[in-house]
């Protein structure tokens, strides 16, 4: 199952590519090579040494470098790590942030990293849009001004739609070499940028349409060799792995043990098993393994696991604009019947833990956000009188042992899934046969691939799906997932609509308000926006609100929360991060900038 991409981007998952021999014959010297993988993304050999590329030969924390790293606080999106920022300081109304450089940082060339490096690869980001670096000035937390203060300090201030994601974006900005990339903009660029963000008419529109034209020029730019500011830079490349050197200018080159780097690619997940079986890998991010092939990773010499949390959670989703899954009585039904650990046991057992209810959020994170308020949830434990009087609520009709529809005419759920996804496979086909046993004419339906399969669901074709939930830690985003585009609401000019059902992407098709009991009659879309600019005092009122609805109204079943499993191989190198660290979801690349992974010594 080629699960990594999709969890770690969402979008889809890289496209497969045919893995050869490495081609590499490097043997360890004082530091020896470590090897891994990027759990991002496929290696690509002719892919340019750009991070802009979606698949450029650019590996985060190895080549590649942000301002800082984010870390894996369940409820704060605002923690980070240094990294070429070593310090930012925020205004208390959070619209103001100054950003202070590594004062020794420096490019594989020698050249130093200066406040115009960001400044450009900010400009660079505008071409791309999103986030704090989108064109509109109405948009939530988009960058109004950006001025070097002087060689290693920035400031940068966000316009007056605020949003709490401000801070947390401007650090994810991916930093590149001016002398390198700043060819890329035009001589007016910045005053296209500020006529575009301030000006008004046809003049504003079209230095939008100037800059965003230049996307597709950035994202071709291959410069002829790499110029890194992180640990290592880029050796050579082909289809079956990337080779990286040390970078002898970065600026804690003292912390990185390792003399080479070796990204190996893959073309599925039992590629990396075998990997970790063979113990070629010194490091492997969060991979789905069954528990037979886990026992005999475990064989391998040096070979541990390290466990950790992972904001996701996987959830069977419906469409409610098809019935009967209008009716949230049948949702509810359905959350009744289906036993969560079974599920669990069968399709994720190393990499998940069976979801305690519906909330929308991963347990851990939602326990953080709720406290007590999440023990009064409705657990959903497996109750087939409920179930029962919940369809029998909903006008359904039990015939000869078989629930009908309300007309009586046969109710049949099929459960879609993509086909490459063995445990969603897995646990759809549990969940088939669970509900079979208590009446329900319950089938699995694969589609070819997952681009496919996501195309299809926002199409509305499908009646019941899997969907993946909980991505933390921001409030907003995790329930964006419920009530955000694929629900019917979106952002347009910094305003919030709501779409009809089938229309523009909305395949869940849920009601735009809805009755939460004391909470009264709720818009969650509406309240899902707010999170984005809302103080965390008011965050917290509202995420719990919205767990509420979510409880209730049942929009998708959480079948269970993801662990971050990954491995590790003391045989080489010692110093690994333990259990739960902050760092787990970050790359190796980041582990050592941290001064983490240490040779071992003979």
């Amino acid at each position: 199952m080629k699960r990594l991409a999709a969890i770690a981007a969402l979008a889809a998952i890289a496209t497969a590519t045919a893995c050869g021999s490495t081609g590499t014959t490097d043997t360890a010297t004082a530091g020896g090579v470590y090897t891994t993988i990027d759990g991002s993304k496929q290696i690509n050999a002719s892919a340019p040494i750009n991070p802009f590329n979606p698949v450029g030969s650019v590996f985060s924390g190895y080549n590649g470098m942000a301002l800082a790293w984010p870390k894996n606080d369940p409820i704060d999106p605002n923690q980070y790590y240094p990294a070429i920022a070593s310090s930012w300081t925020v205004s208390p109304d959070q619209r103001e942030v100054v950003i202070h450089l590594q004062p020794n940082a420096r490019w594989s060339d020698g050249e130093p990293v200066t406040s115009e490096d960001v400044r450009v690869s900010i400009g660079l980001a505008y071409t791309q849009g999103g986030t704090a670096y989108a064109l509109d000035p109405k948009a939530a937390g988009a960058a109004a001004d950006i001025q070097v203060v002087d060689g290693k300090t920035i400031r940068i201030t966000q316009g007056a739609n605020r949003s709490s994601m401000f801070l947390s974006n401007l650090l994810s900005t991916v930093v590149v070499p001016a002398h390198v990339f700043g060819r890329l903009l035009p001589g007016d660029f910045w005053s296209t940028l500020k006529l575009a963000q301030t000006g008004s008419g046809q003049a504003a529109e079209r230095a939008k349409s100037r800059i965003t034209g230049l996307a597709e020029k950035v994202i071709g730019f291959a410069p002829p060799h790499d110029v890194s500011a992180g640990p290592f830079v880029l050796e050579r490349v082909n289809p079956g792995a990337a080779l990286l050197r040390r970078n002898p200018y970065f600026y804690n080159s003292r912390a990185i043990a390792p003399d080479k780097v070796k990204v190996l690619n893959y073309t599925g997940n039992e590629q990396i098993w075998n990997y970790l079986i063979s113990g070629r890998l010194d490091n492997a991010p969060f991979t789905s393994v069954p528990t037979a092939v886990m026992e005999r990773i475990q064989e391998a010499r040096g070979s541990r696991v390290v466990r950790g949390y992972s904001p996701v959670s996987t959830a069977m989703a419906f469409n409610q604009a098809h019935k009967p899954y209008d009716n949230a009585h049948v949702r509810r039904a359905l959350a009744y019947l289906i036993d969560r650990a079974q599920v669990t046991r069968i399709a994720s057992p190393e990499g998940g833990t069976p979801a305690a209810t519906t909330s929308g959020i991963h347990a851990k994170a939602a326990r953080a956000w709720l406290g007590d308020g999440f023990d009064r949830l409705d657990p959903y434990r497996v109750d087939p009188a409920k179930a029962a009087a919940e369809l029998r609520a909903a006008g359904m009709v039990l015939r000869g042992g078989k629930w009908a529809m309300p007309d009586g005419k046969p109710w049949k759920v099929q459960i879609h899934v993509p086909a490459s996804f063995s445990d969603w496979v897995s646990a759809a086909k549990s969940i088939s046969s669970q509900l079979v046993d208590h009446g329900i004419d319950a089938t699995v339906v694969t589609a070819a691939d997952y681009t496919l399969y996501l195309g299809e669901l926002a199409d509305g074709k499908y009646d019941v799906g899997f969907w993946l939930i909980g991505l933390g830690p921001s409030p907003y985003n995790i329930f964006q997932r419920l009530f955000g585009q694929a629900n019917g609401w979106q952002m347009f000019g910094g305003r919030l609509r709501h779409v009809a059902p089938g229309t523009e992407g909305n395949w869940m098709g849920g009601p735009q308000v809805v009755d939460a009991g004391a909470d009264g009659r709720v818009d969650p879309g509406e309240l899902t926006a707010r999170l984005n600019f809302a103080s965390p005092q008011e965050q917290k009122q509202i995420v719990g609100v919205l767990a509420r609805i979510a409880n209730q109204q049942v929009p998708v079943i959480q079948l269970w929360d993801y662990v971050n499993t990954q491995f590790v191989n003391t045989s080489r190198y010692t110093a690994f991060p333990p259990d739960d660290d902050e760092s787990l979801r970050l790359s190796s690349g980041v582990w050592m900038q941290l001064g983490m992974i240490k040779k071992r010594q003979a």
